[in-house]
């Protein structure tokens, strides 16, 4: 019987089972797809989601510096530097590429299979083929596990959803710039020297590119040819009744998720792979719950916060301009992002 078992093959289970095997614990990955996934994400990973990176013996992968968050609304702009480091502007593929390897370093057996059934008992859980002590659900947004096992709860507040696509342009900045309007926000991303990435959040559902239009601005800079298809994702928030059910721990975004405006989805990711299996190595799985609600509480208040304001046409006018205004409460927002 091994120790884990980890389903997901992304960033979030990748991370949980290195983590398990530097703490001497057996790990075994189950993923139905080949390395690297493309999803749609914004791709900047938080200062915090860079130190959580090398602690597990990551070499960074390639990516571009990220210094800040910059607010813009036409003519208007805010930005506030991190407080406490560089973030990194990094491709999905070059993040998972990088994490995989990781992993086989590490000695993190990968089976290519889908999880299906999975059985609980007083001393075990089996899915795929395979009996471990504990399972880690990182099966993403919308977890077929938690699904499963019941943890899902009803949101009925307007669906947001995001569409992304690469541009080859020079980055003008190494800020990620946030640009706001009545109908959503467009999240743009440095990746690369010579690529950008650009995120669009909305509850409207239409192309990506009648969603672009409403930021002239940023259109303007765009001058480079497309360098990859859209993706789409959502809906993004993902209310959850708990993160534990008997042997099974939810990390990542299957552990539930509230938008994609403030960025910090991969060092959140990061940080609850380390704290389950922290839990898990102590024999006390029950505190994973408390863990989780303590290391996102600061990205879930700041988050629901803004997307309700953002939710109101009203209110998204007045975000940059306040951001303008008041820059220390700006600054103490960013910093706030680890």
């Amino acid at each position: 019987m091994i120790d884990l078992l980890v389903v997901g093959g992304g960033p979030a289970g990748l991370a949980t089972a290195v983590h398990a095997t530097l703490a001497g614990m057996e790990a075994v990955v189950v993923e139905p797809r080949p390395s690297p996934v493309d999803k749609a994400c914004g791709e900047g990973v938080m200062p915090s989601g860079v130190r959580a990176l090398a602690a597990l013996g990551l070499e960074l992968p390639r990516g571009h510096p990220l210094r800040g968050i910059r607010y813009v609304q036409g003519p208007q702009q805010a930005e506030a530097p991190f407080g406490d480091g560089f973030g990194l502007g990094v491709r999905r593929t070059e993040l998972h590429a990088a994490l995989t390897r990781r992993a086989e370093e590490a000695g993190v057996k990968i089976v290519t299979d889908r999880v299906g059934e999975i059985g609980q008992y007083a001393d075990s859980v089996t899915a795929a083929g395979l009996r471990a002590r504990w399972l880690v659900a990182a099966d993403g947004l919308h977890s077929p596990v938690r699904r499963a096992l019941g943890l899902d709860l009803p949101d009925h507040r307007p669906r947001r959803y995001g569409l992304r696509r690469h541009y080859r342009v020079k980055p003008w900045t190494d800020f990620v710039e946030v640009h706001w309007s009545a109908a959503g926000e467009a999240y743009v991303t440095p990746v690369a020297e010579d690529v950008v990435g650009v995120a669009v959040l909305s509850t409207l559902r239409r192309g990506y590119d009648a969603h672009l239009a409403g930021f002239p601005g940023l259109l303007a800079r765009l001058d480079g040819p497309p360098a990859t298809a859209v993706r789409g994702a959502g809906p993004l928030r993902q209310r959850v009744r708990r993160r534990t059910a008997g042997r099974v721990l939810l990390v990542g975004d299957a552990a539930g998720y509230v938008d994609a405006l403030t960025g910090e989805g991969v060092a959140l990711a990061l940080a609850s792979a380390e704290a389950a299996v922290r839990c898990l190595r102590a024999g006390r799985p029950e505190r994973y719950e408390r863990e989780w609600l303590r290391l996102s509480r600061r990205h879930r208040l700041l988050t629901e916060g803004l997307v309700r304001v953002a939710g109101r046409p009203a209110g998204a006018r007045l975000i940059v301009p306040a951001a303008a205004r008041l820059p220390s409460v700006f600054a103490a927002a960013v910093r706030a992002l680890r």
